[in-house]
Formats: structure tokens, C-alpha cells, sequence
């Protein structure tokens, strides 16, 4: 197996959020990427990553498909403006292939550890199977990857506690609603923590998500994604009666929610205000009402700078897993070099063995061909097994095509097919 590996793709580091946006690929889109680079290009072992700090896509080519991918993104997109400015090739096999294992691990997050990654990238990788688009190759490095996954969660704190202000609201959000039963939410306001915040919530065991905003649009937009439901902005202070948690992250000079508003609402027990905005948009004096509990942004940072501090330390340790993990894989890689050879080796062999079995075996009975077969078997595999042996090793020292090419002058294996009869 040649290493042809690379990647294409834009992220948050060299991308502003209205590109990353406008270039996003949901599963439609990345599908039809794939089918696009299936018809037109020789491209294997693809896989889409698309979310909303990165769009990136891995392939394996002798060729650099930069020029071909983004004239399929464009396509796809009805995009008709250059977009090759935000995208950047990494050509180099291992360098891909690292990059693919620091990205699943949340290493290259704009959140360290981000919680999320890991089911993103299951997600893509389940759309390249549903497109038959990954090989071998593919198929070994993504279970590496989640095994590699496993080993960062139990054997360090890279992924403890919530490290994003979005993720540590959704986990606010769980515990003081936990002794509820079906709670219900509502978001006030969708810039990029209340659309963060939302998107965290889709993966909750909160079901009861109603989300509003002063430009509707972008309310009915992200209620289709995550299938929750809109109000009309018109009609916030109902929906505030409504809910148990209400999550503000309004632009706002003054605040929203005023003592005045919380006062005419009719608190049976308990209603909590989460305000994520700054300035803020809760008055802190509606605590004064009995059952009516205040958190503010400055609460939440605090618990998701604790978290990012401990995942920061632990990044060395994600590391040394991640090294581990890849010269585990590099072997395998390096094995699949010599397996056709394998293979026709084994072909070959076992044309001679048949034949001569045929050839002796003329007036044998049953129990004697039966033995005979028996016995020439393990002969072959063992005749085999110092061959194997020495082409792995080889494999392990780059000196495999010189074996490779002994063996098949010696028994002309390139008449052989790949597959043992």
C-alpha cells in the first residue's frame, strides 16, 4: 500500500464563522462530495469532516485533488466565488494521517477536548461507509483512532468537565434540572454561545428545547437542525412563563428580564435564569423572588477554566497515546505493502501442491487422499511461514520490494491473482 494519504481543509484557526458557514457540508452535501469524487477523480478512502470550527476532507491519491474537490464543494454549494484562499493541502502521508488523529482526539478543537469531536467524526466515517468509499486502509486507521479515543478517556483527564462556556451551560442545565420531571427550556437569543448552546442540547437528555430570537429566520433555521421548537421573539415573556431554565444570550444594553417582568410570573417552585450575555440581559435582583435563581457568565467560565486547565496539562500524556497509537498503525500500513505477495505466494504454492497431489493421488482411496492432503497442508505452511516472517521484518526496515521482487522472479507471481483459492 503506497502512502498517498492527504487532506484538504479550512478551520477556525485561518477561517472567519461566515466562511465556515457558507462551506459547511451536512450529510447531503458530504455525500454527494464523495459521489462527486468517486465519478471524477481516483480517489479512495474518503473521508468528510464538516463542523461548525472545520470542513476538511481526507482522501488517498497518487494526486493531489485540491483543484478537482474544490470544484466539487462549488458545485455542491452553488458557490460561483474562489474559495481556494481558506483551504489548506496537507500532501504528506504521515502528516495527514497525524492530523486526522489530533483532530478526533480534540487536540486541533477551538474547545481543547472538545466532548463533541468524537461523534462527529464517528458520523463522517459512517458516511463513507453508507458511500462505500473506505478501504482497508481507512476502515484499520478510524478503529484505531476510536481505540486510541478509549484509551485517552480512561487513562487521563483530557476529556474531564466542561471545558467551553456552551458545554458547561448544557451540564448546569442537567443538574439543576435534575430532580424535574421532563424540565423544560427555553433560549433567549442565537449568536454563537446561544447556537452553541442549543447544539450541545441535542445530545441531552433535555427534550423539551424551545428557542426564540429577534430574527426569525435564524430561529426556524437552527430548530430544523436540532428539532426543537421556535416561538415568535414577540411572545418571549409567555414562553418565559413556560419554562423551568431560561438561557439568555441577548445583545442587549439594558436588561431583558427585569425584576419587574420576573415578579408578575407565577413561580410554583423553582425558575432558573442562565445569562450568558454581557452586558447582561437578567437583572441579578430578581433573586429577590422567592424560587427565582440567577447564574450569570462569569459562574460558568469559571467552572469551564478549571476543566481547560486539566485538559491542557494532560496534552502531553493525549500525545504519547496518539505517538503510540500511530506506529502501531504505521506497521500495519507497512504489512499491507507486502500482502498481495502474501497472497500470490500462497497461490502459488498451492497450484503446485494440488497438482501434484492429482498427479499421485490417481489410485489413492479416500482415507489415504485424505491424509495425504492433510499432511502436504501443513508442509505448506510451514514452507510458508519463514517467507512471511522476513517479508514482515523487511517491511519493518523499507527493504520490502527487494524481497518483493525475488520472490516474484522465483515463482513468477505476477501471473498469480491476489485472493487464495
Amino acid at each position: 500500500m503506497q502512502e498517498t494519504f492527504k487532506v484538504l481543509g479550512l478551520s477556525f484557526k485561518n477561517t472567519p464563522l461566515e466562511i465556515r458557514e457558507k462551506l459547511a457540508l451536512d450529510e447531503a452535501h458530504a455525500k454527494r462530495l464523495m459521489k462527486f469524487m468517486n465519478e471524477f477523480t481516483q480517489a479512495t478512502d474518503v473521508l468528510v469532516l464538516s463542523t461548525c470550527n472545520r470542513t476538511e476532507i481526507y482522501y488517498s491519491c497518487k494526486k493531489e485533488l485540491t483543484k478537482e474537490i474544490l470544484q466539487g464543494i462549488s458545485l455542491i454549494k452553488g458557490i460561483d466565488t474562489p474559495i481556494s484562499e481558506y483551504f489548506i493541502s496537507y500532501k504528506k502521508h504521515n502528516v495527514a494521517v497525524e492530523r486526522l488523529f489530533k483532530v478526533s482526539m480534540g487536540l486541533e478543537a477551538q474547545v481543547v477536548g472538545d466532548l463533541q469531536i468524537s461523534n462527529q467524526v464517528k458520523k463522517a466515517y459512517q458516511w463513507t461507509a453508507d458511500e462505500d468509499m473506505a478501504g482497508p486502509f481507512l476502515h484499520r486507521l478510524m478503529h484505531t483512532i476510536f481505540f486510541t479515543n478509549k484509551r485517552v478517556v480512561q487513562e487521563t483527564s483530557f476529556r474531564d468537565g466542561a471545558a467551553s462556556v456552551s458545554y458547561a451551560t448544557k451540564e448546569l442545565i442537567e443538574d439543576i434540572t435534575s430532580e424535574i420531571k421532563d424540565p423544560r427550556v427555553l433560549i433567549l437569543g442565537l449568536g454563537e454561545i446561544g447556537r452553541d448552546v442549543c447544539r450541545n442540547l441535542v445530545d441531552s437528555k433535555i427534550s423539551h428545547v424551545t428557542i426564540t430570537n429577534r430574527t426569525e429566520e435564524k430561529a426556524i433555521a437552527l430548530a430544523g437542525e436540532c428539532g426543537f421548537k421556535t416561538v415568535p421573539f414577540s411572545t418571549a415573556l409567555d414562553a418565559i412563563q413556560n419554562a423551568d431554565v431560561v438561557v439568555s444570550s441577548i445583545a442587549t444594553e439594558s436588561p431583558f428580564i427585569t425584576k419587574e417582568v420576573a415578579e408578575k410570573l407565577e413561580i410554583l417552585s423553582f425558575k432558573f435564569f442562565i445569562d450568558l450575555s454581557v452586558p447582561r440581559s437578567i437583572e441579578v435582583s430578581i433573586e429577590d423572588i422567592p424560587g427565582a435563581l440567577v447564574y450569570n457568565i462569569d459562574n460558568i467560565q469559571s467552572k469551564a477554566s478549571e476543566a481547560l486547565e486539566k485538559r491542557t496539562a494532560a496534552i502531553p500524556e493525549v500525545e504519547k497515546i496518539i505517538a503510540e497509537a500511530i506506529l502501531e498503525f504505521n506497521d500495519w500500513s507497512k504489512e499491507m505493502i507486502v500482502s498481495p505477495t502474501i497472497k500470490k505466494l500462497k497461490n502459488a504454492l498451492e497450484e503446485i501442491r494440488k497438482e501434484e497431489l492429482a498427479r499421485y493421488l490417481k489410485n489413492a482411496d479416500a482415507r489415504e487422499a485424505k491424509i495425504v492432503d492433510k499432511v502436504t497442508k501443513s508442509m505448506m505452511q510451514k514452507v510458508m511461514k519463514l517467507p512471511v516472517l522476513q517479508l514482515k521484518a523487511a517491511c519493518k526496515r523499507g527493504e520490502a520490494e527487494t524481497l518483493i521482487d525475488i520472490l516474484n522472479d522465483l515463482f513468477d507471481l505476477e501471473k498469480q491473482p491476489n485472493q487464495v483459492k
